[in-house]
């Protein structure tokens, strides 16, 4: 490496946290929560180098939760049920809104990872299984959350905005995201797949 990027290394390392300078490897930055253009996220995880990184609030799976609890709540004041299931379904709605406030999405130098809020539901996808990325959009009958489309599986929290992946098995996988064209890139880039 030359002196001059040497230098600009170091400089990444401390206007940005770290920085990956291996012989044979584009110097990556690890620069906030997004795609770099001419460099990415380079901060090291226990799964290889972070290529992508982005986490997006479940606005609107935590407000159709938290409006469904009130409904129930607003319903037992007039239809007459047993004491324990007002308290159990606001609960249930409450642990919902939780678990889906957001979605994860990463990508590494092997792997696209995603998890919803606090990281209990999570998935893995080795890059090698990629075989085409591209940005599209779907449905209000596709709704949000995790489910089985006509499309494939649905990993989305809120929007209309999402990445559909084609493996090389066939199957599909839709994941929402309110940045799908920088996600598009990033995992064309990272895996090597077609648009």
């Amino acid at each position: 490496m030359s002196g001059s990027l040497c230098g600009l290394a170091i400089s990444a390392v401390k206007q940005f946290g770290s920085v990956d300078c291996r012989p044979g490897v584009e110097v990556i930055v690890s620069r906030g929560d997004a795609l770099v253009e001419g460099g990415v996220d380079g901060a090291s995880g226990s799964n290889g180098v972070i290529r992508y990184q982005h986490t997006q609030r479940g606005t609107v799976v935590q407000v159709a939760l938290l409006i469904g609890a009130a409904v129930c709540f607003a319903l037992a004041q007039f239809f007459p049920a047993p004491p324990f299931v007002v308290p159990m379904v606001l609960i249930v709605c409450v642990i919902c809104a939780y678990m889906f406030s957001s979605l994860s999405i990463q990508i590494t130098d092997r792997a696209l990872h995603w998890s919803f809020g606090p990281g209990m539901f999570r998935k893995e996808l080795a890059l090698t299984q990629i075989k085409t990325v591209r940005v599209t959009r779907t449905r209000l009958l596709d709704g949000w959350g995790i489910h089985k489309t006509s499309r494939g599986w649905l990993y989305n929290v809120s929007g209309f905005e999402a990445v559909l992946i084609t493996l090389h098995s066939g199957r599909s996988i839709l994941l929402g995201t309110d940045e799908p064209e920088a996600l598009q890139r990033a995992l064309t880039r990272a895996s090597g797949s077609t648009l």
